[in-house]
């Protein structure tokens, strides 16, 4: 029902819709006013009061006997009646969203209300269907009632190709006392939780989620963001009036709508049949201010225009070895000017650190992996900016950049810069540097080789040589996204599971903190070296680290995000992770390891995370394994060990050979 069609200068038009809460509406003049009204869509029921008959076994009309054969009846067939269904057809399919009764009992004491409960759901749902309706709501579990009424939908959910469920979700129970205690145990969400879990966390099961007028606090709202959220249900009853009479709603309310506008869910606005007016412009008014929050949204920051798109979209990482990039490719780096704006700081430091003013000594540097020659031009500007002289070389492997170089040569630079086209590995300088250069960095600082590459890279420089850049720390931490894993789970396989992604993370959320796993340096002086000073082996680029996480909040952990801080000169860095994030910077997207099987972490949780990065003679690759114990206080209780993902490489790597 979104509609997601956007221009660089609009926001997206964004669907909102009507639920009046009527037991049997005529669904012709409900329709019409909501139209009306402009409303995108309307909730309606799927069947009349009437239906209720069939739930508690009783008919006022019919003795015992016959009441008990139209029961058998129905049990039988599952056959509606035309004057039990208020959508009786498919004139209104793209228009309505169904909603399930909300009388079903599957925690009825009476056995009979049970199993009646349990067809009439599977009736309903399979009545939208096959009318092609797109979405049924379902209502929100009680405590007592979430086993049965869960294993009741699940058995219907694996069976749905084009209907999906939303469950009908309030932000906070009417019953919840709203203390800082509640607030932070969040027990809808601990119920959805379960509910969710029990469903097999399957795709077709999403949530509306209905505001409530007091909201918890922005660490409890956070963990929504990580969920499947296709509508968001806003009450009347929660709208103040403004000075000249129409709807408005509390700061704090415009800010979270506003968040969850990004993540395109469908509006609804709630009403009840005999309060459906306001002063001005009645129901309109309502959905005519969700729209106006919508149109005011603060322009998009550089990295948000950049990642406009890209949001939740896994994309395998770089094979910079084994794979030539493409020239598209180089240039959505080349746009991210902040990234070059740094190196070049770096560089023209380190030109003032090696040179004094007053020498005329020329300063070599080696760009290693130039691409299409972004950092050389860096290069030569803060030499200008420095007054220092300097010979440039830009080495490339990549016969097609290799050409994107000499054009550059031709048309720019000259004959300060001196093209070589080699393997960094491989190649044979005439002289030693005084700076080697490179970008080579990935979004886990070492997934694209960078360790092996400068390894090779690092006999071009002189015994008190630099490195820019001079270091790469990686981090990680927990991360829970229904998205994104309902996106690997629906390849059906292993190996999915076993490959990390770079991805842009919009629908997630971290359970915690990220931590420092390890460091690389360079140059790196810790290796032996062949009679070519390549390194004999690769042990030393292996790692290994262990890492604990405490989790205050309860959340669902559905995989690892990673990232990296690199000190490229001195004082000078750059970085990816979320809490010392290089501002307008986006040349990287952070990067997500999956884990198999979704694991619930209750507050108080222990979480250890063990990662290793490994390599054999012609590949690297990473795997990784979580450990949960959960701490009372007085003991420490192991709640076990999933299985450790991609065991020697089997599902991914990333390619030592050229």
């Amino acid at each position: 029902m979104t509609d997601n069609n956007t221009s660089k200068n609009q926001p997206p038009r964004i669907s909102v819709g009507l639920y009046r809460s009527q037991e049997d509406p005529d669904t012709v003049s409900s329709s019409d006013d909501a139209r009306q009204f402009g409303h995108d869509f309307i909730i309606l029921p799927i069947v009349s009061s009437s239906y209720k008959r069939f739930i508690s076994g009783q008919n006022e009309q019919l003795d015992n006997t016959k009441n008990s054969k139209v029961i058998e009846e129905w049990r039988k067939n599952h056959v509606f009646f035309r004057d039990d269904l208020v959508i009786k057809n498919t004139d209104l399919v793209d228009y309505v969203v169904g909603q399930v009764s909300d009388w079903l009992d599957f925690d009825s004491p009476d056995h009979n209300v049970q199993i009646n409960s349990e067809i009439a759901l599977r009736q309903q749902i399979s009545w939208a269907c096959h009318l092609g309706i797109s979405a049924v709501l379902i209502s929100f579990p009680s405590t007592n009632s979430i086993m049965n009424y869960a294993r009741s939908l699940n058995s219907i959910l694996g069976s749905l190709t084009y209907t999906h469920v939303w469950c009908k979700i309030p932000l906070v129970l009417e019953t919840e006392i709203m203390t800082d205690e509640s607030r932070e145990s969040s027990v809808t969400w601990e119920r959805w939780n379960k509910f969710r879990v029990l469903c097999e966390h399957n795709s077709k099961l999403s949530i509306a989620l209905e505001i409530s007028a007091q909201l918890p606090d922005d660490k409890d709202l956070e963990r929504w963001f990580a969920e499947p959220i296709k509508a968001i249900i806003l009450p009347t009853s929660i709208f103040l009036t403004n000075a000249k009479g129409y709807p408005v709603l509390s700061k704090k309310h415009q800010t979270f709508v506003r968040k969850m506008i990004k993540y395109k869910p469908n509006f609804v606005i709630s009403c009840n049949a005999d309060s459906d007016l306001h002063e001005n412009n009645g129901l309109a008014a309502y959905q005519e201010y969700i729209r106006y929050l919508n149109r005011t949204i603060p322009e998009l920051t550089q990295i948000e225009q950049f990642a406009n798109g890209y949001q939740d979209f896994l994309q395998s990482p770089l094979q910079p070895l084994m794979d030539n990039l493409e020239s598209s490719t180089y240039e959505i780096f080349e746009r991210d000017n902040t990234k070059y704006i740094y190196y070049e700081k770096a560089i023209y430091h380190a030109l003032l650190d090696r040179v004094p003013p007053e020498s005329d000594e020329t300063t070599v540097i080696m760009v290693v992996g130039a691409g299409r020659g972004p950092l050389v031009t860096r290069s030569l500007s803060a030499a200008e900016k420095a007054n220092r002289r300097v010979r440039i070389y830009a080495l490339e492997k990549n016969p097609n950049a290799f050409v994107s170089l000499q054009n550059m040569k031709t048309e720019v630079w000259g004959d300060a810069v001196t093209l070589a086209f080699s393997d960094m590995r491989l190649w044979k300088p005439p002289e030693k540097a005084d700076l080697l250069i490179s970008e080579l960095l990935g979004s886990f600082g070492d997934n694209e080789l960078s360790p092996e590459c400068l390894d090779g890279a690092q006999k071009f420089l002189k015994p008190d040589g630099v490195s820019i850049p001079a270091s790469y720390s990686t981090f990680i931490s927990p991360i829970s996204s229904t998205k994104l894993y309902n996106e690997v789970a629906a390849h059906k396989d292993f190996v999915h599971f076993e490959t990390p992604y770079v991805v842009m993370f919009q629908s997630a959320s971290e359970l915690t903190e990220s931590q420092e796993i390890w460091r690389f340096e360079h140059p790196n002086k810790s290796f032996e070296v062949d009679d070519n000073e390549m390194p004999i082996n690769n042990y030393h680029n292996t790692r290994y680290s262990k890492v604990t996480f405490d989790i205050k909040q309860s959340g669902m952990l559905h995989g690892i995000a990673g990232y990296f801080e690199s000190i490229l000169y001195k004082d000078i860095s750059i970085s990816i992770r979320p809490t010392s994030h290089t501002k307008d910077m986006f040349s990287w997207f952070p990067i997500f390891f999956p884990i198999k099987t979704p694991i619930y972490l209750p507050s108080k949780t222990k979480l250890e995370i063990h990662f290793w990065r490994l390599s054999a003679s012609q590949k690297v690759w990473y795997e990784w394994c979580v450990e949960t114990s959960y701490s009372s206080g007085v003991d420490t209780i192991s709640l076990g060990s999933p299985s450790i993902h991609n065991v020697s490489g089997r599902s991914s790597w990333i390619g030592l050979l050229s």
